[in-house]
């Protein structure tokens, strides 16, 4: 997964060199962009119940699959600007969260 996240963190790169898009691209811009793709889609599941989010329609959940692309696009792109190792960081943080909330012992 690691080599992956490598791979499309580079075509990120090209892509918005090959446009002269690297100005616009600070840290404050993109995890501004992050946070309008993140509100995009959470509108996806605005007035839904429970349950309707549980059982997305096929072109509801290609619409939403978009939209989770471009966060994790853009939290790819803020990352590598920061120089933050995103999976190292995923994983500190999971580390973090198992101590602050361990499991409850198994019950008897």
């Amino acid at each position: 997964m690691e080599s992956d996240l490598t791979s499309i963190t580079q075509a990120l790169r090209d892509f918005a060199q090959a446009r002269n898009w690297e100005q616009f691209h600070s840290p404050k811009n993109l995890a501004s962009a992050l946070s309008v793709e993140a509100a995009e889609l959470l509108e996806h599941f605005q007035w839904l119940t429970e349950a309707q989010s549980r059982s997305l329609p096929a072109d509801k959940r290609a619409e939403i699959g978009t939209e989770i692309a471009d966060v994790f696009l853009y939290l790819l792109q803020l990352a590598d600007k920061l120089g933050i190792d995103l999976v190292e960081a995923a994983r500190s943080k999971m580390l973090v969260n198992a101590r602050k909330h361990p499991a409850p012992p198994p019950s008897a």
